[in-house]
């Protein structure tokens, strides 16, 4: 852990280098006036909006959307199966049928998914702006995205094949945080605000009706993207069963890494800001993703304090999606992933942004933070599918 102490409050850091613009980013959340105690930056840490993806924010008596940001509740899950192997050929016709019943990219299904695996809907008061999206999230429902979400089959270390999905809440988790986001914006030019708007960070007091709409509908939201992470595990659960009838899955490990809750930290109740972060309690299980031609990890928590409890929530990338596209060459990127037998998801130049070399090394992000887990499983990639944003 490396600390800066420049600014009013400390910024705490497990990694060894940070890019110019996520470093002034942890220095404006250092700067806040409502910050609480320091600011944590995982090891995974890139810059984002307001605030750099793979950090951890502690705040007195407010909340910030921008700290939270647009695919609220995102986060993993995975599950052991009782297969020890899985050939190739049978491998390839699983990821066949998964591809037929989950859409990915911008692809939703054509019918509305069943109710009864939506979240309970609270009242329109509580959560006008679901309201608005919630025929659409009918649509949404069991569906991976695009970008970095993937659903991938693993060879775990314990002997066991596993399947880890990351995704999340879709557009309604995006569509509610860009309405509170202009609503903190709106208010804290209203109240004249100390905090500058271009840094992004326009806040609620918490207590406020618009604090108490943004925390009911981002608790929907979060509840929502584990719905569909549950969905789309259950059909990659059907597709195994029609190849093999007899396979098991053991129950979900799950984490989120976009949300803000009340926790307790430091003897004071402060709201937790976790944006491409998750939680690492004393031996809470996590997830901790690589590239799709690196390893993954199910790790414990140790509970660490100084992290407010947090780990990385993947390996993070240390290229632009634009500058991977660039720079990264597409026959070196396949080379890589082939010569490990992985059947992956990139196909053409275009997909270059979310090749192995556009991400840290995972083995670099997991020695900075074995202060904050240890590794359960390790998970080497068999096959990987992700969308596409075209």
């Amino acid at each position: 852990m490396r600390v800066v102490g420049s600014e009013r409050l400390p910024i705490k850091m497990w990694l060894d280098s940070i890019e110019n613009g996520a470093l002034d980013q942890a220095r404006n959340l250092a700067n806040l006036p409502f910050t609480f105690k320091h600011v944590a930056i995982m090891p995974d840490s890139h810059q984002g909006y307001g605030m750099p993806i793979g950090g951890v924010l502690a705040t007195r008596g407010v909340i910030i959307p921008n700290a939270v940001g647009v695919d609220i509740g995102c986060g993993m899950c995975a599950a052991k199966t009782s297969l020890q192997h899985i050939d190739r050929e049978r491998l390839q016709a699983i990821v066949n049928r998964i591809q037929e019943t989950v859409p990915v990219g911008f692809h939703w299904h054509a019918s509305p998914q069943d109710e009864r695996s939506m979240p309970g809907r609270k009242s329109q008061d509580c959560m006008p702006v679901v309201w608005t999206q919630f025929e659409k999230a009918l649509h949404q429902l069991g569906t991976l995205g695009g970008g970095n979400h993937f659903i991938e089959v693993q060879q775990g270390s314990d002997g066991h094949v596993w399947v880890m999905i990351h995704s999340g809440s879709r557009n309604v988790g995006k569509k509610v945080a860009d309405h509170y986001n202009e609503v903190a914006v709106e208010l804290n030019e209203r109240w004249y605000s100390e905090v500058p708007k271009s840094h992004q960070l326009a806040f609620l007091p918490v207590g406020t009706p618009e604090a108490e709409q943004y925390q009911s509908e981002m608790e929907y939201c979060v509840d929502f993207a584990l719905a569909n992470r549950r969905l789309m595990m259950a059909r990659v659960r059907e597709a195994f069963l029609d190849l093999v009838p007899d396979v098991q899955f053991d129950p979900l490990v799950n984490i989120a890494h976009n949300y803000v809750a009340m926790e307790h930290h430091f003897g004071e109740n402060v709201m937790v800001h976790r944006k491409g972060a998750t939680q690492a309690r004393q031996n809470q299980l996590g997830i901790i993703p690589g590239s799709q031609g690196t390893k993954s990890y199910i790790v414990r928590g140790k509970g660490n304090p100084d992290s407010f409890q947090s780990c990385s929530h993947g390996a993070g990338r240390q290229m632009g999606r634009k500058q991977a596209v660039r720079e990264l060459n597409l026959e070196q990127q396949q080379a890589l992933m082939n010569a490990k037998g992985i059947i992956h998801s990139l196909a053409s130049e275009k997909d270059l942004d979310e090749a192995p070399g556009a991400y840290k090394d995972i083995d670099a992000v997991m020695a900075n933070q074995a202060d904050l887990v240890d590794i359960v499983v390790e998970l080497t990639p068999l096959a990987v599918i992700k969308g596409t944003e075209e």
